[in-house]
């Protein structure tokens, strides 16, 4: 018996088979009983142990809870503007980690089954595109709260410009309203110098149909008019050229082109128009997708974000209005080729400028003299 180690006898006596000529029949009986009480003793302390754990893990989760929940409430109740940051924010970051985990299985799934991705559904291109543009706004200020105590000041920062430093994850539903309208206010300053953009180039134009075409659409835009997606279609060739292709802009007529995407116009003239061509590609592709899934599929928040990314402020416009101009777009869209990314461009301003009124810089005696001026250099 004393060649047994007890804490190794039960794992030894089941898989050594012991000889039954040292033991008798009683003694064998006897050690046998004895290892099936050690083994249930054993078995039944780790039972106990699990059990225990689970139970003060509950009781912690449970007290941490009421913790948080009791914080909540006092800051309701003492500091209700700052509870309504806090809430947010939090709210924020559940909302950007389960962002990222859908991008993460997304581009996961691309990879094991080596899928294209334009040929993703809508919705998860549309992930993909707004998650890459918000971890682009994202980056610089995380990495500027990295040494130790700028954390404080990057609060700050949020707390003060929460339009300029934040991402929408972390705008109220107020702040997302206001936000985009102030955005898009900034989009629509460079609606006017692209239409005189366009009209400067009509004298330069060969073809005296196209250039009648383009004189006649520019300026059914600037008396307020909205053209029809016919109109539109029917310079096609000319923006695929090399008359009025992104190569072939002037520099600052590219510059007002990336208000439109809200991009960046201080670079070198190439990159500008190497960004415009992949983001106006981009959206196309998009449109694809969005007319196989149908717009009925949408939901308004969805069709209102649709159309603000193509050039309107959905958000002040009411639902069926916003399904009406979409419907619109992708009848227009869904025939380009990607040589024609200038024309898409464009678009932004000819078919939402005017919809569904017209709007207020059209309305003075200068654009209409110069008009005229341009009719009678053509005439």
């Amino acid at each position: 018996m004393a060649l047994f180690n007890v804490s190794t006898f039960p794992r030894l006596f089941c898989d050594v088979r012991l000889p039954k000529v040292l033991f008798s029949g009683a003694q064998f009986s006897d050690m046998t009983s004895r290892t099936s009480t050690l083994c249930s003793l054993r078995t039944r302390l780790g039972l106990c142990h699990h059990f225990s754990t689970s139970k003060a893990r509950d009781g912690l989760g449970r007290r941490l809870q009421w913790a948080n929940e009791k914080y909540e409430h006092l800051l309701q109740q003492r500091l209700p503007r700052f509870y309504i940051l806090y809430s947010t924010f939090l709210n924020g970051f559940r909302l950007l980690f389960q962002d990222a985990k859908e991008v993460r299985e997304i581009k996961t799934r691309m990879l094991s089954n080596n899928t294209d991705r334009w040929k993703l559904p809508y919705r998860e291109l549309e992930k993909l595109r707004q998650f890459r543009r918000d971890m682009i706004k994202a980056i610089p200020l995380l990495l500027i709260s990295i040494p130790p105590f700028a954390n404080y000041v990057v609060f700050i920062l949020m707390y003060l410009f929460p339009r300029h430093v934040l991402i929408p994850h972390f705008w109220t539903s107020q702040q997302l309203v206001e936000f985009q309208a102030v955005y898009h206010s900034h989009r629509v300053q460079s609606y006017r110098p692209v239409i005189d953009g366009l009209m400067r180039a009509v004298p330069s134009i060969k073809d005296v149909n196209l250039q009648m075409s383009l004189l006649e659409l520019c300026g059914k835009v600037q008396r307020g008019g909205h053209p029809t997606v016919s109109e539109v279609h029917a310079l096609q060739t000319l923006f695929a050229g090399s008359m009025l292709g992104l190569k072939s802009l002037y520099t600052d007529h590219k510059k007002q082109l990336c208000s439109l995407l809200f991009l960046t116009s201080n670079l070198p003239s190439f990159l500008i128009g190497q960004r415009l061509n992949n983001h106006a590609i981009e959206l196309m592709r998009l449109d694809r997708a969005l007319s196989q899934l149908g717009l009925h599929q949408l939901s308004d928040a969805e069709i209102k974000q649709a159309c603000y990314v193509r050039g309107i402020n959905g958000y002040s416009l009411s639902s069926s209005q916003c399904r009406e101009w979409l419907a619109q777009w992708l009848q227009f869209s869904v025939h380009l080729r990607d040589p024609e990314a200038s024309l898409y461009l464009h678009s932004m301003v000819l078919l939402s400028v005017n919809y569904p009124q017209p709007h207020h810089c059209w309305h003075s005696s200068l654009h209409s003299q110069r008009l005229e001026e341009y009719e009678d250099k053509i005439l």
